[in-house]
């Protein structure tokens, strides 16, 4: 196989949308990697290796609080959890006091605010058919080597639902006195090191931003989700943003003519940079010599034009009013009313 060369900008394409400076791929990847594990990434990306979640789901912020997660993700104790030392916390009463524990813990801290979290709660998932004991090794390894050091940790399993995930939860009061309060920058690395650590036990996963994979459309933010189902279940008055978007929805469908929002502008622009350079590497690989990196410039092409069509929060509500609006203006017998 021939040395694997990337076009100006490729960089780019998979850095995280974190902070304003370059980095190279192999920062990108989180170690000191060969342009061998560029291509591989590339290779994962363009033959849709499931996306791995790292969600930071909440926080708890008082003994109570504290004791009811943990009573929740270890379904009041009939699931095993397991410890930062290996040792399992079964049964309702070890996992009572280990949260008896952590919280006198932090109500020793002399720097604790009265709003101070008790603990982090996250995510590790993966898609449906990931194989579950894998899934757990790696949520071991990367809790170890994310958390160990500092931070007192319980993590437990989850299956009954259709895809395996793991609950995590870290103790927000370090031993060192610091205090667990991650940021975008060490979500976008808890992302990579999760995808690493599935890939050592023989899962494809990866930890692309969105745009690398063509997507536009930020998902919905838990918080915001609950209020609008909860608003809809209650048949109750829409919060002020959600109303607020659907309002601007309803201008770009039955108002005058909206310009489009400068983060949509910016949006699509960074979209279109993206797919150049993706196209670009395409073209630069099908000049290589080698045959498997040909095969890949027409892999990498097939990628770029599968990619959905560009969408964002505004467009897909002014889609649903539209279908609401013609959903209103078909008569019963199903026909199209004439006009």
């Amino acid at each position: 196989m021939t040395d694997f060369q990337t076009v100006r900008g490729f960089e780019d394409v998979w850095r995280p949308a974190v902070r304003p400076r370059r980095v190279r791929p192999e920062a990108v990847l989180g170690a000191a990697v060969a342009r061998s594990a560029v291509r591989a990434r590339l290779v994962r990306i363009v033959q849709r290796a499931p996306e791995v979640m790292v969600k930071v789901t909440g926080r708890t912020r008082d003994p109570g609080h504290l004791a009811a997660h943990l009573s929740y993700i270890t379904r009041n104790g009939d699931l095993a959890a397991e410890g930062r030392d290996g040792w399992l916390i079964d049964g309702r009463r070890d996992v009572l006091d280990l949260a008896a524990d952590w919280s006198a813990a932090s109500a020793m801290d002399r720097r604790r605010r009265s709003n101070s979290p008790e603990s982090l709660s996250i995510i590790l998932s993966m898609p449906e058919g990931t194989d579950a004991m894998a899934l757990t090794g790696a949520a071991r390894a990367f809790a170890a080597e994310t958390f160990a050091e500092r931070f007192d940790y319980l993590f437990v399993l989850h299956t009954d639902v259709g895809h395996p995930h793991v609950h995590l939860t870290v103790r927000a009061l370090g031993e060192d006195g610091s205090r667990l309060s991650p940021k975008k920058g060490d979500l976008a690395a808890w992302r990579q090191d999760f995808a690493r650590a599935l890939r050592e036990r023989g899962i494809a996963a990866e930890a692309t931003p969105r745009r690398a994979r063509g997507i536009t459309r930020k998902p919905e933010r838990t918080a915001v989700r609950k209020l609008r189902e909860r608003a809809e279940r209650a048949q109750a008055t829409l919060p002020r943003v959600r109303r607020g978007a659907y309002q601007a929805a309803a201008k770009a469908v039955f108002g005058a003519a909206v310009d489009a929002e400068p983060w949509e502008v910016a949006t699509m622009r960074r979209r279109a940079t993206v797919r150049a350079v993706y196209l670009a590497q395409a073209r630069l690989l099908s000049t290589s010599p080698d045959a498997d990196d040909r095969a890949l410039g027409v892999q990498v092409e097939a990628f770029i034009r599968s990619w959905p069509a560009p969408d964002t929060q505004r467009l897909a509500l002014a889609r649903e009013l539209r279908r609401a609006a013609a959903d209103r203006a078909r008569p019963p017998d199903g026909r199209t009313r004439e006009r």
